[in-house]
C-alpha cells in the first residue's frame, strides 16, 4: 500500500483506526479541538494525542444544549461524544480559543462522563510582557495536571523526545507544501490535505516516517517536472476546513490551492520548537511566534501582513476566504482581512459553508467565475 493509500484509509474511519491502536497495546487517547493544544505534552505523557473535527451524522442530541448559531464543528463534536461514539476517549484537552469551545468544554464536564477532562486557558494577547510568564505557568500546570490523570511523570526527556517527533512531522509537512508551491502538479491539493488531516489523526511516530518518505520522492519527482503550469495559484485562508472536495472542485476549476492560511492547515504545523532549550519554555515560544489565529491577538495588522506575504510568496492570483458559518473570529476578521488584500490588488472570494459542502455544480461555477477573472 503507497504511504498516502495508508493514511487515506485511515480517515475513512479516523475512531476505528484509534480503537484498535489502543486496543493493539493498550495506550491512553486523549482528544483535542484546536491546533493551540499542546499535544506534544500528551504524547509525552505516552497517550495518543487525537484531533476532533465531528463525524458529520445528523446532529439531535447536541441542539439540546447548544445555541443554533454554534458552528458545525462544536454541534458535531458533542453528537458524537453524546451518542458514544468516542466513548475510547480516555481524556479530553480544551485550549481556550473562541466562545464557542469554551461553552463546550463546560457542556462536556457537565454531560459527557467516563473521560477526564483539563482547561487549558490560554493567554489572549501573546504580545504582552506578562504573556510568556503566564504561558508558561499555563503548560506547566497542564504538565503536572495531565501526568496525574495518566498516572505518568512527564519528565524533561520525554518531552524532548515528543518535541522531536513534532518538528520531523512539521518540517516534512512544510517541505511538501514547499514543493508542492514550486510544482503544484507533483501533488494533489485534496491529496495534501489528506497529509495534513492525517498527521492530527494517526500514531505519530508512523508519520513521521510516511511524511518523511512523501517529501522524499516528491523531491525527485519535483527535479523532472516542467516549470510551466497553467493553472491559477490559489491560496485558501479561514478557520477549519474539514472537505478534500473544496480542492478538488478548485483544481477542475482550472485552480490550485498552493498556500493556506488555516488551523487545520499550515497554523498547525508552522513553526519548529528549539529542541536545545528547556522544553516547556521550547513549547510556549512556538505557540507565541507562530502566526496567530483570529481567536487571538498580536499586533493590530499581524495577520493581514501575514497573509499579504503569503500571496507573494507562492506567487498566487487570489484567496478564497472558506469561513464555516457562525465561526464568529473569522467572520470579525474577514474585512479587514479582505481590505488589506484589495489595497495589493489580490482578489478574493468568500465561501461560507456548514455542515456540509454546497452543490458540486454550484461551487464548481462560482470557483470558475472567480478564477476566470484573476
Amino acid at each position: 500500500m503507497k504511504p498516502i493509500d495508508e493514511m487515506r484509509e485511515v480517515l475513512k474511519d479516523p475512531a476505528g483506526y484509534v480503537q484498535k491502536l489502543k486496543a493493539a497495546d493498550g495506550r491512553k487517547v486523549v482528544g483535542t479541538f484546536c491546533s493551540y493544544a499542546p499535544e506534544e505534552i500528551i504524547l509525552a505523557a505516552g497517550a495518543h494525542p487525537l484531533r476532533l473535527f465531528g463525524s458529520g451524522e445528523n446532529i439531535h442530541q447536541a441542539e439540546a444544549h447548544l445555541q443554533s448559531y454554534c458552528c458545525s464543528l462544536v454541534r458535531g463534536a458533542l453528537e458524537d461524544a453524546l451518542a458514544g461514539r468516542l466513548a475510547f476517549l480516555d481524556g479530553i484537552v480544551f485550549p481556550h480559543t473562541c466562545d464557542s469551545i469554551q461553552r463546550l468544554s463546560d457542556v462536556w464536564r457537565l454531560n459527557v462522563p467516563g473521560t477526564f477532562h483539563i482547561d487549558v486557558i490560554l493567554p489572549v494577547k501573546l504580545d504582552t510582557e506578562g504573556s510568556r510568564a503566564y504561558f508558561l505557568d499555563v503548560l506547566n500546570r497542564l504538565r503536572r495536571e495531565l501526568g496525574e490523570k495518566l498516572g505518568v511523570t512527564i519528565t524533561d526527556e520525554r518531552l524532548r523526545s515528543a518535541i522531536g517527533t513534532y518538528n520531523r512531522i512539521r518540517a516534512a509537512l512544510m517541505q511538501i507544501c514547499d514543493l508542492r508551491g514550486e510544482r503544484p502538479e507533483i501533488l494533489k491539493g485534496s491529496d495534501f490535505f489528506t497529509l495534513v488531516r492525517a498527521a492530527m489523526v494517526m500514531d505519530r511516530p508512523r508519520v513521521v516516517d510516511l511524511l518523511e518518505g512523501i517529501a522524499a520522492e516528491m523531491k525527485k519527482r519535483s527535479v523532472s517536472m516542467a516549470a510551466a503550469w497553467p493553472k491559477k495559484r490559489i491560496v485558501l485562508s479561514g478557520g477549519i476546513c474539514n472537505y478534500p472536495d473544496v480542492y478538488t472542485i478548485v483544481e477542475e476549476a482550472g485552480g490550485d490551492v498552493v498556500g493556506d492560511d488555516l488551523c487545520t492547515g499550515s497554523r498547525y504545523y508552522s513553526g519548529l520548537i528549539d529542541e536545545t532549550a528547556e522544553p516547556i519554555a521550547a513549547i510556549a515560544d512556538r505557540y507565541l511566534e507562530r502566526v496567530a489565529c483570529p481567536a487571538k491577538h498580536k499586533g493590530l495588522s499581524e495577520r493581514a501582513d501575514h497573509l499579504v506575504r503569503l500571496v507573494h510568496q507562492k506567487r498566487a492570483a487570489g484567496v478564497i476566504f472558506f469561513l464555516l458559518k457562525f465561526c464568529d473570529p473569522h467572520a470579525f476578521d474577514y474585512p479587514y482581512l479582505r481590505e488589506a488584500l484589495e489595497r495589493e490588488k489580490i482578489p478574493s472570494m468568500l465561501l461560507e459553508v456548514e455542515d456540509r459542502l454546497p452543490a458540486d455544480g454550484q461551487l464548481r461555477t462560482r470557483f470558475e467565475a472567480f478564477i476566470e477573472m484573476i
